[in-house]
């Protein structure tokens, strides 16, 4: 019992200390370890296996939009980064340089992609010509490095996974649409399959993406009450294409500019999903992003039959389509069941000599601990619909904690009173001067998060900084 206990009080509680409570559940979850380059972490089995399904979840929903995937060269040329200023000087203090081939300087300096713009546009300008050959739809899969101070696992390392998408299209109207299209798909993947409910909005001129014309963004609400940008989508306008001399003919003969997007996830929703779900006992995983969806516990496993029903039960669940994996080790079956906690697996099954005798199991939730008794005839059945169950009162449960931490700010009063004691998003109007954008952050260390597409309630008629005229409802907040 002694070593049962000692593997949850391992993890510091939340309501002590958050920061330290997040980096206990990825380490003693075996998400993550830490290597010997300084901000950059190892994806152990379990953390990776997470990242596949939101990977090939996210994938087949981008080919259903018509995305095809390709693969960039790692590295940049610093002549071709430097094609576009803003995009420049946006990503400069984070790039990691290349200057030496084996023992030879290099001629020019070649950039460690913080992402893949130029690289696109220098692709497009060579593979488009004409108006038949539009749209190009293209992402990719990759890792991308950038030289951050302060890292965190999966929230901000120095190199981390994502997938990048990069279009162009023909027209201002089709570029936006896409960009519209790839936000909503990010929010329905963040709440259909993460349980994770999220605030779709646009990013202030201050916030947005460098280079972009307009940067929209999906904002979700940790449990500790601060913001964590979980996607972003960019339109681009005809800027990287001036700069790069990405040009079509027309249906008229005529020259024109190309429109692009850019999209982007990354691992960090690893990070969100730990700390909107998770809870003093470790990870809370939702069934559809869940890589072990039931784990299969046998009681008194010594005794005849009881590993050998623990194993059918494990194959008749595979066999309907679940993640099913059984725990047959020396361990005692409360270390089991205190793993089964700490990893997040949404669902245990018990089943024991008793439970035989009986024609039963036992099936206990991860989130809410309630066990039920369920027929073995009826197993398939009912795991399946508890699963369904546990995914939608998860995200139900995750909305109703984010829609009781959003409070109303009239004024600075009220604002500072709200920032200051209760953690969450702020609602207050703006009047789109960044002067009060850069106060509230001096003051607060909070940011826009971003001026919501679904609510723009007039709550207002003044700033709730400067007091000056304001029609733009933003979302403020504290963030990662």
């Amino acid at each position: 019992m002694a070593k049962e206990k000692k593997l949850v009080e391992a993890i510091t509680s939340m309501e002590e200390d958050f920061a330290q409570w997040y980096t206990d559940v990825v380490k003693k979850a075996e998400l993550i370890d830490y290597s010997s380059v300084k901000g950059c972490m190892i994806l152990k089995p379990a953390g990776y296996a997470i990242w596949e399904n939101i990977q090939h979840e996210l994938d087949r929903r981008f080919k259903e939009t018509g995305v095809e995937n390709v693969y960039m060269p790692l590295f940049i040329p610093e002549s071709l980064l430097n094609k576009e200023k803003d995009h420049v000087e946006g990503f400069a203090p984070e790039v990691a340089w290349v200057t030496h081939g084996g023992l030879n300087p290099l001629q020019e300096r070649l950039c460690v992609r913080p992402t893949s713009e130029t690289l696109f546009c220098d692709f497009y300008k060579n593979i488009i010509q004409s108006y038949r050959d539009l749209p190009k739809v293209y992402n990719q899969w990759c890792s991308v490095v950038r030289w951050e101070k302060e890292t965190r696992p999966f929230l901000r390392s120095r190199e981390f996974l994502w997938q990048e998408g990069h279009t162009a299209h023909a027209t201002e109207e089709e570029a936006e649409a896409r960009t519209v299209q790839m936000l909503n798909l990010y929010a329905d993947f963040c709440e259909e399959v993460l349980a994770m409910p999220v605030v779709r909005g646009q990013k202030t001129e201050k916030e947005k993406f460098a280079g972009a014309e307009a940067t929209y963004t999906i904002e979700a609400l940790m449990h500790d009450g601060k913001a964590l940008q979980s996607g972003t989508s960019h339109n681009f306008g005809d800027g990287f294409a001036k700069a790069f001399g990405i040009q079509y003919t027309d249906k008229d003969n005529k020259l024109q500019y190309v429109h692009q997007t850019s999209w982007g996830m990354t691992t960090r929703l690893i990070g969100a999903v730990i700390m909107v779900h998770g809870d003093d006992s470790g990870l809370v995983l939702p069934p559809r992003i869940a890589p072990t969806q039931v784990m299969v516990i046998p009681i008194q496993q010594h005794k005849e039959g009881v590993l050998e029903k623990a194993e059918e039960l494990k194959t008749r669940l595979a066999a309907s389509g679940i993640r099913v994996k059984s725990d047959n080790s020396e361990k005692s079956p409360g270390f089991k069941f205190s793993e089964q906690e700490m990893r997040g697996i949404p669902i245990r099954i018990e089943i024991g000599p008793k439970d035989i005798q009986a024609g039963q199991c036992v099936l206990v939730r991860r989130d809410t601990r309630e066990k039920t008794v369920v027929a073995l005839e009826d197993l398939e059945a009912k795991t399946t619909e508890l699963l369904e169950t546990i995914q939608s009162e998860m995200f139900a449960r995750a909305k109703a904690h984010r829609d009781a931490h959003i409070y109303d700010a009239h004024n600075y009063t009220e604002f500072t009173e709200i920032v200051n004691t209760k953690p969450g998003f702020i609602r207050g109007m703006w009047c789109g001067d960044q002067a009060c954008e850069d106060k509230i952050k001096e003051d607060f260390a909070a940011t826009s998060r971003c001026m919501p597409f679904n609510d723009q309630e007039q709550i207002a008629t003044t700033c709730v900084c400067c007091g000056k005229p304001a029609h733009k409802l933003v979302y403020w907040g504290k963030a990662y």
